[in-house]
Order: structure tokens, then C-alpha cells, then sequence
């Protein structure tokens, strides 16, 4: 096969998978993690190959820049010592505990031992991310989990690169070390710099398909300009994203917004199922190139690294409401976290894309290559399968779902928005003004109230007076009244219209 026929028959799968995904309500990184390895079983599956120092930019460079669009400054500011803990501590307790298995079981030089640790050290909120959105939880465990994916990959990246810069130099002088250690700040600032550029050049492409472009070259861009000045690029990408979302609207139209948020969704799904069976691809050529023996270090490795990552998220997790605890007995002003959300925050530890993008991007000449590379993809594959399919399960278990709690905080909002409105229109005259001001009041009568069979009966009659407006337009059509560009413009306002009065279940484009 063709490369172009192996990636369409990859896709094929995916979307079977995603079906899979949706009826049973899994995350669908979960049904993907293991439809990769299924695939590659299959003899004469397609194959594809990607180069190793494509990976991290192809797969991290946008997944954190469409994170990052949706984490606030503030609430970074607010949960300062929470992704302290999980970012940056966590992930380096993890990677040394996980340089030490690898050090003591297979031998590892040291430098090597520490890459592997840098690698599966990092989780990836992606599955619990998709649990969450079907079934909320706190917002603040909610945020933290959030916080920490766009943040833990910088310290596991750099991590990674200054202990592969020592394994494949034979050193790590002084000078090294000074520039991993300005590469943090260094990032930042250059990040925040360029978003402001963008900002600036934002304006220009404003509804535009160049535009829509314009945030991958952005995406992409930050990534290889950050790794050209060795900078970390995973700080410059969230820096500069944050600091284009900062300004209000994101510096965006709505029409733009509307148009990027569909093209964003797909490219990062396309992105996690693309990673995901190149992932069962990859074991599927290692396995079958290594001894017996060497699978049976391989998997005494992964064994033993899938049990250290999982078991230390957990001791950090338990650990730190511990000491939140403590200094709230102490006098201190702090959110108190329940041993439920601990757990929760502890198990929602699934690895993802950071590991299988750096996992790629080792090169051959790397020591045991193939075991840390399969090692990685068993934590991987562990962690997705295990702790993604059972989490919405065990949110409903331990209780501490909020489905009506985040149902009520959308109406709330909403009346909100509608007081706001009708404040502003509050002294305006004449009949538009009017007819604005009974619109406002129906809605933010119709939320607090809650009359759901006065609710139901609106939408119905809203979206029949559509769908009738949709018949009337194929008949003219049909009959050549209009031409194909009008029928085209009266469409797309029909489907404004019917997005505008349809339910919220209506409006969501699903990701599984």
C-alpha cells in the first residue's frame, strides 16, 4: 500500500473506533491506545513512518496550543502551588524513581536511565479531559489537571533533552547546564513576545482562511524557533498562546472563532489517533525484532516502570492534601481537598502524546532503544486502557460527579448575560428596542424559571419554523429562483438559526 492508502485505511479505523468509543462512553485515547496495537496485529497492516525529530513538533506543538487557548492566566496565578507540585515536582520524583528501575533492572547508563524516566513521566489529561466533559467534577480538580498538562511537559521535555544531550555526548559540562537552566525562562519570554506579534498581525487575516492557517503556522513556528535558539519550546507555545488568549475574544471575530474552534477539534483528534496507531505500528517492529530474552527484560522493565509511575502519582496526590491539610490546621487560607478528588487527581495519571512523540524521537543509536521505547509504549498503553476506561466509572463510584451543579452554573451565567443585556438596554426607546428587551427577559425568565415542558415546546416550534424555511428553500432551488451561491448564503443562515434555538445537546460536536 501506498503511504496516502495506509493513512486512509488508518482512518477508516479510527472512526470505526470513535463508534466503538461513544457506545460505551470511553475516552476515546483509551479505544485508540488499544485499537493501535490491534491494527498492527493484523498481517500486512499498513505501515508508516514518521522522522523522529518531526514528532514532538508535529503532535505537542498544537495539542498545547489548543490547551492553552482555554486556560486563563488568573487561573494559573490561583493554582500556583498545586501545579508546582503535579508539573514540576511530580514529574521529577517520577522520572527518578523510573531512572532508578531502569538503572537496577536492565542496566541503563545513567543518562539513559534518566531519559526513559523524563519520558513516561508526564501525564496526559487528554482521556481524563474527555471523561470529564460528559461527567464534571470539582472545578478546581478540573483546572489542576488541566494546568498541569500544558506545564509538565515543559519539565519532562527539558529533562529529556539535557539527559539525551549527556547520554549521546559522553558529558554535561557547565555551559550545558546554563543553557538547559535559561531555557525555562527564556521560553517564556520569548513565547509572550511572539503571541504579541501575532496579536498584532491578527487583525489582517480576520475571517479568513488564512487566518485558520495562520494559528498552525503559529503553532508550529513558536515550536522550531524556541528549539533553534534553545529555548524550551513547550513554554514558548503555551506563553504565546496564553498571550494571544488573553486579549478579549482571544483577538478574534465570532465568525473566526466559530470557524478555527471546528478545524482545532478535528486537527487534534486527527493528531491523538495518528500518534496512537503509530504507536502500535512502532511494537509491532520492535517486538518482532527482539530475542526472547531481550522481550523478557523489555517486559520486566515495563511491569515494573508501569507500577513505579502509577504508584508515585498516587503518594504525590495523598501526599500533598496531607500537607494542604496540615497548613490549613496551621491557620493558612486553603481549598480543602477531599480524599475522594485526591484519589480522583492521583489516578487521572494516563501518559499520552508527550511520551509517544519523545519515545519517537530517540535516536538508533541509543542505548536498548528498542526496550525503553516499548517500555514507554506499555506505560502508554497501561495507563490509557486501565485508568482511562475505569475513571467515569469511578467518578460515579466515589460520588463526586457535578452534572447538575455545572447544568446550574450554565443557567445562572446565562440569566446573568441576559441581566447584563437588558441593563444595557435599559432607557432605549422605540419598537427594536422593545422587541430586544422581550427577547432578553423570555430568556432569563425562561432559565430561572425552569419550566422545561414551556422550554421544550419553544424549541420545537423554533427549529419546525426552520425546517420548514429549509424545504421552502429546496423548492426554490429545485425550481431555479435563486442560483447556487444564494441557496449556499440563505443555508449557512438557516444553520445559524437552528444552532441558535436548538438545545445545547445539539450544538456539541462530539469528540467520543
Amino acid at each position: 500500500m501506498t503511504f496516502f492508502e495506509s493513512l486512509l485505511a488508518l482512518m477508516i479505523a479510527a472512526v470505526a473506533m470513535l463508534q466503538i468509543a461513544r457506545r460505551f462512553s470511553l475516552p476515546y485515547p483509551t479505544v485508540m491506545a488499544a485499537a493501535g496495537v490491534a491494527v498492527a496485529a493484523i498481517p500486512g497492516a499498513p505501515v508508516l513512518s514518521i522522522d523522529p525529530a518531526t514528532a514532538l513538533a508535529l503532535f505537542i506543538a498544537p495539542i498545547l496550543v489548543d490547551a492553552a487557548f482555554d486556560f486563563p492566566v488568573g487561573a494559573a496565578r490561583r493554582l500556583m502551588l498545586p501545579l508546582f507540585v503535579y508539573a514540576v515536582l511530580a514529574v521529577l520524583v517520577t522520572a527518578g524513581l523510573v531512572a532508578w528501575i531502569g538503572w537496577y533492572t536492565v542496566g541503563l547508563p545513567i543518562a539513559a536511565a534518566i531519559t526513559l524516566g523524563a519520558i513516561v513521566a508526564p501525564p496526559d489529561a487528554a482521556a481524563a479531559t474527555a471523561v470529564l466533559t460528559n461527567l464534571p467534577v470539582a472545578k478546581r480538580v478540573e483546572a489542576v489537571l488541566k494546568g498541569e498538562s500544558l506545564f509538565n511537559d515543559a519539565t519532562a521535555l527539558l529533562l529529556f533533552n539535557a539527559a539525551l544531550a549527556a547520554q549521546m555526548s559522553g558529558t554535561f559540562d557547565w555551559s550545558t547546564g546554563a543553557r538547559f537552566a535559561l531555557a525555562a525562562p527564556g521560553g517564556l519570554l520569548f513565547g509572550i513576545a511572539y503571541g504579541l506579534l501575532v496579536r498584532r498581525l491578527q487583525p489582517h487575516v480576520e475571517n479568513t482562511v488564512g487566518g485558520t492557517l495562520l494559528q498552525f503556522l503559529h503553532a508550529f513556528a513558536t515550536w522550531i524557533i524556541a528549539e533553534h535558539l534553545h529555548l524550551s519550546a513547550v513554554l514558548a507555545v503555551v506563553a504565546s498562546a496564553m498571550t494571544i488568549a488573553a486579549k478579549p475574544g482571544g483577538g478574534s471575530s465570532p465568525r473566526m472563532r466559530v470557524h478555527s474552534y471546528a478545524v482545532w477539534t478535528t486537527v487534534v483528534f486527527l493528531l491523538n489517533v495518528f500518534a496512537f496507531l503509530l504507536m502500535g505500528e512502532q511494537a509491532r517492529i520492535i517486538v518482532s525484532a527482539m530475542t526472547g530474552a531481550e522481550l523478557v527484560n523489555a517486559g520486566w522493565l515495563a511491569l515494573w516502570v508501569v507500577l513505579g509511575v502509577v504508584a508515585t502519582r498516587l503518594l504525590i496526590a495523598f501526599g500533598y492534601r496531607a500537607v494542604v491539610m496540615w497548613r490549613m490546621r496551621d491557620g493558612r487560607q486553603m481549598t480543602p481537598i477531599t480524599p475522594a478528588e485526591t484519589f480522583l487527581l492521583g489516578w487521572s495519571g494516563m501518559r499520552g502524546l508527550v511520551t509517544l512523540a519523545t519515545a519517537f524521537a530517540l535516536p538508533a543509536s541509543f542505548p536498548q532503544r528498542d526496550t525503553v521505547v516499548l517500555a514507554a509504549f506499555a506505560v502508554v498503553l497501561a495507563t490509557v486502557v486501565i485508568q482511562g476506561a475505569t475513571l467515569n466509572p469511578l467518578i460515579r463510584r466515589l460520588g463526586i460527579g457535578r452534572a447538575q451543579e455545572a447544568r446550574d452554573e450554565v443557567d445562572r451565567a446565562r440569566v446573568d448575560l441576559a441581566e447584563a443585556a437588558l441593563a444595557r438596554l435599559d432607557g432605549e426607546q422605540g419598537e427594536a428596542a422593545e422587541q430586544l428587551r422581550r427577547e432578553y427577559e423570555d430568556l432569563r425568565d425562561g432559565v430561572s424559571g425552569k419550566d422545561p415542558d414551556t422550554l421544550n415546546r419553544r424549541h420545537g416550534l423554533a427549529t419546525a419554523a426552520v425546517l420548514a424555511q429549509r424545504k421552502r428553500l429546496e423548492v426554490l432551488r429545485g425550481d431555479q429562483s435563486i442560483s447556487s451561491d444564494t441557496y449556499l448564503l440563505l443555508q449557512e443562515a438557516l444553520d445559524w438559526r437552528q444552532l441558535t434555538v436548538a438545545g445545547d445537546e445539539d450544538r456539541h460536536i462530539e469528540e467520543n
